[in-house]
C-alpha cells in the first residue's frame, strides 16, 4: 500500500481518496477505521458510581449473566453499553472478539494455548485465562500471523 500526503494551505479540513482497482479486506478496513474514530475513555458503573474508565487499561470485555462487564487493570466495572457498541468505537488493532460473548486488548494479553483442539487459551498479563470459540479461531489466527 502506498501512502501520500499533500499539504494544501487553503485546505481546511483534510480529505481522504483512497485509489484501487478493487475493494479487498485491507480496503475495506481502512474505511472503517477512517469513519470510526477509536475512544480513549468509556464509562463504566461500580458501586453505584459512573466512572470513568481510561481504554488502555481495559483488559476485556465480556458478557455474562446478561450483562456487560469490563475488566481493567484496576477492577471489574458493569457497562450499559453493548458489546457490538464495544467494537464499533474501539481500535480494531488492539481490540478483537474472540467469542460471541467477549472482546480482548491484545496488547493486554501475555500467551496464547494451542494445544487444545479448535479453540485457543488465551492469557492475560493479570494472570486471567479465557477461552476463543471455534468461530473465531481463525480471525485471530489471521491477525497475529500464526
Amino acid at each position: 500500500m502506498e501512502i501520500e500526503i499533500k499539504l494544501e494551505e487553503s485546505r481546511k479540513t483534510p480529505k481522504v481518496i483512497i485509489l484501487t482497482d478493487k475493494i479487498t479486506d485491507e480496503v475495506s478496513e481502512l474505511v472503517q477505521r477512517l469513519k470510526t474514530s477509536s475512544r480513549e475513555i468509556v464509562s463504566g458503573i461500580k458501586d453505584g458510581c459512573v466512572e470513568i474508565i481510561n481504554v488502555a487499561s481495559l483488559v476485556r470485555i465480556y458478557s455474562a449473566d446478561k450483562k456487560v462487564m469490563i475488566r481493567t487493570d484496576s477492577g471489574e466495572f458493569l457497562s450499559r453499553q453493548r458489546l457490538y457498541e464495544f467494537e464499533e468505537i474501539l481500535d480494531s488493532t488492539n481490540f478483537i472478539r474472540i467469542s460471541n460473548s467477549e472482546i480482548v486488548n491484545l496488547k493486554k494479553v501475555k500467551s496464547l494455548d494451542l494445544s487444545l483442539s479448535g479453540t485457543i487459551c488465551v492469557k492475560f498479563v493479570n494472570g486471567e485465562t479465557t477461552f476463543a470459540s471455534r468461530r473465531y479461531v481463525a480471525r485471530l489466527k489471521n491477525i497475529l500471523g500464526i
